[in-house]
């Protein structure tokens, strides 16, 4: 394991830079290392201080029931949606894009093709998802749904049903969803996180 205090960031590099912009990237990581990554992250934003730079670290895992005979248990386990990836929120900069490379257990980032090229942030639409499923909404994904938006379910009792949205409700989180069931036109409501525009 990488001793803390020996990493060295680039010459005339700090985590004083001017900032840029905010987004997500995805950062590759060894098959049930996640959580371990996050958190050897976590810490080393913590000791080299920057907050200002790196913002959320993100291992996307559900709690999901545990079977025994095909009957639930009443126990749960954690899931890893994305198994091999952690989801990271900061601003590409030359110092914190070397610190998170260098963290142990982090294999690379997704969408940098290597030889000193910096990774593309993950575009909203997709990193929606995830952070949705995360139960991490902010007021600015409300912006890119209207009425009349055809939506699909992602996750819950629901998920599969497709249908038009009829009403926003952005203070319960609320969506009214108008989808067929047997043949029949029908209005659910299903909570802002659990859909996804088609």
């Amino acid at each position: 394991m990488v001793d803390e205090e020996k990493v060295v960031a680039p010459a005339n590099d700090t985590a004083e830079e001017p900032a840029g912009d905010k987004a997500w990237y995805v950062v590759n990581t060894y098959s049930t290392h996640e959580r371990k990554v996050a958190d050897n992250l976590a810490r080393r934003v913590e000791t080299y201080d920057l907050g200002k730079l790196i913002f959320r670290i993100i291992v996307a895992e559900q709690d999901v029931p545990v079977l025994k005979d095909g009957v639930p248990t009443g126990k749960t386990r954690k899931k890893n949606l994305y198994p091999g990836y952690v989801f990271v929120e900061m601003i590409m900069t030359e110092y914190a894009w070397y610190i998170v490379r260098n963290t142990p257990g982090v294999t690379g980032f997704v969408g940098s093709s290597g030889k000193g090229t910096k990774p593309f942030p993950v575009p909203r639409e997709q990193i929606e998802p995830v952070l949705k499923r995360m139960g991490m909404i902010d007021e600015s994904m409300y912006d890119r749904y209207n009425i009349g938006d055809l939506v699909k379910v992602i996750h819950g009792p629901l998920e599969g049903t497709e249908g038009n949205i009829v009403s926003i409700n952005k203070e319960t989180g609320i969506v009214e969803v108008e989808t067929v069931f047997f043949g029949r036109s029908t209005k659910v409501e299903v909570d802002f996180s659990e859909i996804e525009r088609i």
